[in-house]
């Protein structure tokens, strides 16, 4: 019972006038495309964000398949997964079993020893088998087997004691898996106005609420290079959930630009310009298997970060990229050097160069050489922007609503700035502040509940060119003279 009168010795609690920093990653990757569900063990429902830590994960929701040109998230599986080693990955499948079909009616298999094979995507909730054309479906597990094999194929096992034990040729009705029919309206999406349901791009502002993550990278490969996919993702990388911010990963078409100089003027005529968006071309290949340079860019920053206690003060140029081509529409191979990298670079758009090994090659936005800003150009730096501002925000999201006073301020203040100076001692940074300035913080403002904290920093820029003087000096003649 609580009284006024008090007699011994008590004790209370007041809060840290320190704030621990929030540990954030900077380059979770948010990736759109199609997926074979169809193959899937345990399928994801469509236009539904899945965080996937290891690869047989992401197969057991998604599937797989060799046929990245169908299913574009089989690339970004495989590169980051298999060749960069890097985790996790948000995969969003586009591709939706129940409108992207296509109805298919007496499809004959011819079985051998029991057993036929069919190379089509075939869902299997709406497979009926029949003896005849006109006969009645048989019963799945009494009749027969139907099974995906290990080579995507569907295997059709006729059953010991069924009604099509000795058959020679099954009929087959069903809906087929149809990802042509996926168009970059559904990468894109949008809201239902009706049920309120988010689908495409629009996802990525789930990832955060669903998973306490927040996006560092947005990627549509095989449909970042319409130019209405990549300006969606420039949309949805800005402004997270109202606050976060990310970078997007887009690729300049092989099929329009197959040369080196006709990038630029594609990338300019495209919109591909912009502080939030990074320019690929071309494809890279690893032994003859082509990859879209923006998938193989995500691992390189990926892995780059990971070295680097996962702050993304480094840039990704000049850093492995597995590949052993560089590839144009066809497969032809383009090789680019180091002048004809540095023009693309020059032009805000990242490559790659074999230059003692293969190299992803470019520092700049795709918003150079038209805004040279240093927070806007370089790769590193907007990241690092990008970076500091989410983690600023999950760390003292807990001081909304809280009594504005000097306390609050100065724990906010203190906090942040304990935390630069570390970042700094680590060379992160250059050096970095915080200040609560009065010319920023109106009286009408603060009344209103209002505090802006000003957050000076400098990340380090990339060393992009690096010169050695030489000059003959002819002192040094005097050393043929003596001892």
């Amino acid at each position: 019972m609580a009284t006024g009168y008090k007699h011994g010795i008590y004790g209370q609690e007041v809060p840290t006038s320190l704030v621990p920093m929030t540990q954030i990653g900077a380059g979770l990757p948010v990736v759109f495309g199609t997926a074979p569900v169809h193959l899937a063990a345990d399928a994801a429902k469509p236009n539904t964000p899945l965080l996937c830590y290891k690869y047989d994960e992401a197969v057991s929701a998604l599937g797989y398949s060799d046929d990245w040109q169908k299913y574009t998230l089989c690339e970004f599986m495989k590169s980051q997964f298999a060749l960069y080693n890097v985790a996790p990955v948000v995969f969003v499948n586009v591709l939706d079993p129940a409108k992207h079909k296509n109805a298919v009616t007496d499809q004959t298999v011819t079985l051998t020893e029991h057993v036929g094979k069919l190379a089509k995507a075939v869902i299997l909730s709406t497979l009926k088998v029949k003896k005849a054309s006109a006969g009645q479906p048989l019963t799945a597990g009494v009749d027969y087997t139907a099974t995906y094999g290990a080579d995507g194929a569907l295997v059709i096992t006729a059953l010991s004691g069924g009604e099509v034990h000795d058959a020679a040729t099954l009929y087959l009705d069903y809906d087929e898996l149809a990802p042509e029919k996926v168009t970059a309206d559904d990468i894109v999406g949008g809201v239902d106005t009706q049920t309120g349901a988010y689908s495409g791009l629009e996802l990525v502002a789930q990832v955060y609420p669903k998973f306490g993550l927040i996006p560092g990278l947005t990627l549509a490969p095989g449909w970042s290079d319409s130019s209405k996919v990549a300006a969606a993702m420039i949309a949805k990388s800005t402004r997270i959930n109202a606050r976060f911010e990310a970078i997007a990963l887009a690729d300049i078409s092989i099929k329009e630009a197959k040369k080196y100089t006709d990038v630029s003027a594609w990338k300019r005529k495209n919109n591909f310009v912009d502080p939030q968006l990074v320019a690929c071309w071309p494809k890279v290949a690893l032994s003859k298997t082509q990859y879209h340079m923006s998938t193989q860019l995500a691992g390189v920053i990926c892995a780059t970060d990971a070295k680097n206690d996962d702050v993304p003060y480094k840039s990704p140029s000049n850093e492995n990229i597995k590949c052993d081509a560089t590839v144009v529409d066809g497969g032809a191979e383009v090789l680019l050097d180091v002048e004809t990298g540095a023009y693309l670079n020059g032009q805000g758009i990242v490559t790659a160069i074999n230059e003692g090994g293969w190299h992803a090659w470019g520092n700049r936005m795709s918003c150079y050489p038209g805004n040279t800003d240093v927070k806007d150009s370089f790769i590193p730096i907007r990241r690092m922007f990008c970076w500091i501002n989410n983690t600023l925000i999950t760390t003292f999201w807990n001081k909304i609503d809280d009594p504005m006073n000097k306390r609050l301020i100065s724990t906010t203040v203190d906090s942040a700035n304990i935390w630069l100076n570390g970042l700094t001692a680590r060379g992160y940074i250059l050096g970095g502040r915080v200040e609560f300035r009065e010319d920023e913080n109106t009286t009408t403002d603060l009344m209103d509940g209002i505090l802006r904290f000003h957050v000076y920093f400098s990340p380090p820029s990339p060393a992009r060119d690096i010169e050695f003087v030489q000059e003959y000096d002819p002192s040094y003649i005097k050393t043929l003279f003596g001892d």
